[in-house]
């Protein structure tokens, strides 16, 4: 899958599920029943042990399935990333190298920013997506809402204090999609390998945004007869 399909399938699903667990086979098990649930892309936290390789196995099982790598802080990691098959690259903040690496190897990228200059920043160099991050502890959807009205040109992803209750509001504020972590992958859930849970929350998320979304169509001009 190359960068332009990334990119489109990220718009369209409209949510990069984040797993952030203590367990490689946590992960494995997480990734697989989100995917079950509807949702083909994944962020692995780097924080995961043995996170690179199970990228890799996750890219080489569903070559159809949007797999990237979280919480990438310097380009040898993100080389790594690379290597083992990853499909984007994202981190907590903005790091000039990463996106660097990410953009000269063809490869999408959406570094954390959160003020405008570093919205303004990032994008300039040339990423493909904004995670603002962290979203909920600078007001939320409403913060999202204010970036957008600056900076329409802008595709953002709203991270950081993503659940059940802010989902659709932060699509309606003009989000392309959502970061969530826990709220759609509940530690708990995984633990007791409760798969039917998680995947429903995964189709559940999935109604917050196409609904969100069909409020923000326009009107359908009504048929003259």
């Amino acid at each position: 899958m190359n960068k332009s399909d990334v990119c489109s399938r990220i718009k369209e699903v409209g949510i990069v599920p984040a797993i952030r667990v203590s367990s490689s086979e946590d992960a494995r098990f997480a990734a697989e029943t989100v995917i079950e649930g509807g949702i083909p892309i994944v962020e692995i936290i780097l924080t995961v042990p043995g996170a690179v390789e199970l990228i890799a196995h996750l890219a080489r099982q569903y070559p159809t399935m949007v797999v990237g790598a979280g919480t990438v802080l310097d380009v040898d990691t993100a080389n790594q990333c690379f290597n083992a098959g990853a499909s984007f690259l994202t981190s907590p903040g903005f790091d000039f190298g990463i996106v660097e690496f990410a953009i000269q190897h063809h490869l999408a990228v959406f570094p954390g920013a959160l003020t405008p200059t570093e919205v303004v920043a990032a994008w300039r160099l040339g990423s493909d997506f904004v995670k603002v991050f962290p979203c909920a502890g600078v007001g939320g959807d409403r913060y999202i809402k204010w970036l957008k009205t600056a900076l329409p040109m802008v595709p953002l992803i709203a991270a950081g204090g993503v659940n059940q209750q802010t989902a659709a509001n932060f699509i309606l504020a003009g989000a392309s999609a959502i970061g969530v972590g826990s709220d759609l992958i509940p530690t708990d859930a995984i633990e007791l390998r409760q798969s039917k849970r998680i995947r429903e929350l995964a189709r559940r998320f999935l109604g917050f945004v196409r609904e969100a979304r069909e409020r923000l169509e326009p009107a359908k001009p009504q048929a003259i007869v």
